[in-house]
C-alpha cells in the first residue's frame, strides 16, 4: 500500500491531473488523506477544496467526473499524478478542457487557448 507523506504540506499533497489518452495536463488540485482514500475507494477523483475547506468530488455538480485510470507517486511520496478519463471533456470550472487554458505570451499578454465546452452559469448557476 502506498504510504504518502501528508506532513510536508500541512496535510495536503499536490495532485497533478492528466488526461490518460492525450497526456494533456488538465489541472492541479490538492488531496488530504480523506480525499486520497476516497479516490482509491471509488475510482473517481476526490480532492480537498482549499477555498471551501471541504472534501470535493470532482464533477459532483457538473457531471464532469474524473475516472482514475493510473496513479503515480513522486520520489518523495509528497505529490501524486492522476491519469484520468475526463467525463464530459471539461476539467475546468470555467468550462474549458483544461484549467491551463491561459497562454502567457512573452510580453505578458494572455491568449485563451481552446473553446469553452460548457457555460459555467448554466451548470453552476453563477
Amino acid at each position: 500500500m502506498a504510504e504518502l507523506d501528508f506532513s510536508k504540506g500541512s496535510g495536503l499533497l499536490p495532485a497533478i491531473v492528466q488526461d490518460v489518452k492525450t497526456g494533456k495536463v488538465l489541472m492541479l488540485a490538492y488531496m488530504n488523506k480523506e480525499s486520497w482514500e476516497k479516490t482509491l475507494e471509488t475510482g473517481e477523483a476526490h480532492y480537498w477544496s482549499r477555498s471551501r475547506q471541504e472534501l470535493w468530488h470532482k464533477g459532483a455538480t457538473s457531471g464532469n467526473v474524473q475516472k482514475v485510470k493510473e496513479i503515480y507517486a513522486d520520489c518523495d511520496d509528497d505529490t501524486v499524478l492522476l491519469k484520468v478519463e475526463q467525463v464530459g471533456g471539461a476539467a475546468c470550472h470555467t468550462g474549458h478542457e483544461s484549467c491551463f487554458h491561459k497562454k502567457v505570451e512573452r510580453n505578458g499578454d494572455i491568449t485563451i487557448v481552446g473553446e469553452r465546452i460548457f457555460d459555467p452559469r448554466e451548470v453552476y448557476g453563477k
